[in-house]
C-alpha cells in the first residue's frame, strides 16, 4: 500500500531443484505493470559472483524481469572490481553495475571506467575523477530508464554533498525517461532515509547499499518512490559481512590489523524486486511511480 510500512509478504528462500523460484502463496502479478526491476545487493567475492552466474538467468526468465541492476564494488575478493570482473558480470545479464567507497580499490579500474558507461561510481566524488555516476538506457521492454549512484558522507569519506549532487544529476535526465533508480551507498540509516524522503516523487526507487545487512523497512513513500535502507549482500553469509569471521574476530580481540579473506558457506543472493504500474498517475517529475517493493532471498540449498 502506498505510503505504508509493512512486513514483507513475499520472500524467496531458495530455488527448487530445476531452478524454479519458491515463492509465498501471497505473491501475485498484475497485468498492468510496465516495469519489473531486480536489484542485486552488494556482490562479494567469488561466492557472490558464482551464485549470480548460476541463478540470475533463471530468475530473470521466471520472474519476467525487465531490468537488472547490481552493486559490484566488492566483487574482487571483497574489495573493488576489475575490468575483467565487470565484463564478466555484465555478460551474466546485469544491465548496470553501481559502486561505492570501494570502487577505486583496484588501480586498473581507473582507466577502464571512462570506457564502460554501464559501470558506475558515486556521482558525488569530486569533479575530475574518472567515470560517471549516471547511466541512461533502454530496458528489454522498451522503457527508458536512468540509474544514479550516490554515496553518503556520515562516517565515510567527506566527498561532495549527495543531496545537491542528486539534484544536479536528476536535472540531466530527459523527460522521456520513465524509470529512475537511485543506489544510495551509505553507512547510516538516517542519511539513507533522508535521501528517500528528499527524492520522493522525483524518482521511482531509492535503495540503500554498503552495510551488507538487509533491512526490513521496504515500503513505498506517499509520492510513489520505493525505498529500502539496505538490500543486503550477495555472497557468503557464513562470516561477518562477507569476510571470514576468524580474521574479523581476531581484529576485535587484539585491536591490531588483520588480513581479511572472503568467507565461505551460506551463500545467498539478497535482492529487491520493484514493480511499477504504467496505468497509474506519474509522480511529480513525470516518472513512473512504484507499485511495490519486496525483498527476495535466493539461496544455494
Amino acid at each position: 500500500m502506498v505510503g505504508s510500512w509493512r512486513p514483507t509478504i513475499s520472500e524467496v528462500h531458495g530455488l527448487a531443484p530445476h531452478g524454479q523460484a519458491v515463492r509465498s502463496i501471497f505473491a501475485f502479478r498484475s497485468l498492468k505493470e510496465s516495469m519489473r526491476v531486480l536489484f542485486v545487493g552488494d556482490i562479494v567475492g567469488s561466492p557472490g559472483r558464482q551464485i549470480v552466474r548460476d541463478r540470475l538467468a533463471d530468475i530473470v526468465a521466471q520472474w519476467q524481469i525487465d531490468l537488472v541492476i547490481a552493486n559490484g564494488e566488492n566483487s574482487a575478493s571483497g574489495f573493488g572490481i576489475t575490468p575483467r570482473l565487470a565484463e564478466e558480470l555484465l555478460k551474466m545479464g546485469i544491465d548496470v553495475l553501481t559502486g561505492g567507497n570501494h570502487s577505486w580499490d583496484r588501480k586498473e579500474i581507473l582507466e577502464y571506467l571512462p570506457h564502460e558507461p554501464r559501470l558506475l561510481r558515486p556521482a558525488n566524488f569530486p569533479e575530475g575523477n574518472p567515470g560517471s555516476g549516471l547511466y541512461l538506457g533502454t530496458a528489454k521492454n522498451g522503457v527508458k530508464y536512468a540509474v544514479l549512484n550516490l554515496q553518503g558522507r556520515v562516517f565515510m569519506t567527506a566527498i561532495d554533498d549527495p543531496f545537491r549532487k542528486g539534484d544536479s544529476e536528476l536535472a540531466k535526465i530527459p523527460p522521456d525517461v520513465a524509470f529512475v533508480f537511485v543506489d544510495m551507498h551509505a553507512e547510516t540509516t538516517s542519511e539513507k532515509l533522508a535521501m528517500g524522503w528528499y527524492l520522493d516523487g522525483r524518482v521511482t526507487a531509492v535503495v540503500g547499499t554498503h552495510t551488507h545487512v538487509a533491512t526490513a523497512d521496504e515500503h513505498v513513500f506517499p509520492q510513489g518512490t520505493a525505498y529500502i535502507t539496505d538490500v543486503g549482500m550477495t555472497g557468503p553469509h557464513g562470516g561477518v559481512i562477507g569476510m571470514d569471521r576468524g580474521g574479523i574476530i581476531t581484529k576485535f580481540l587484539s585491536g591490531l590489523p588483520a588480513r581479511f579473506e572472503v568467507a565461505s558457506g551460506d551463500v545467498q543472493m539478497n535482492c529487491v524486486l520493484i514493480e511499477t504500474d504504467d496505468e497509474g498517475a506519474r509522480n511529480s517529475a513525470g516518472r513512473l511511480r512504484a507499485r511495490s517493493i519486496e525483498r527476495l532471498r535466493f539461496c544455494i540449498d
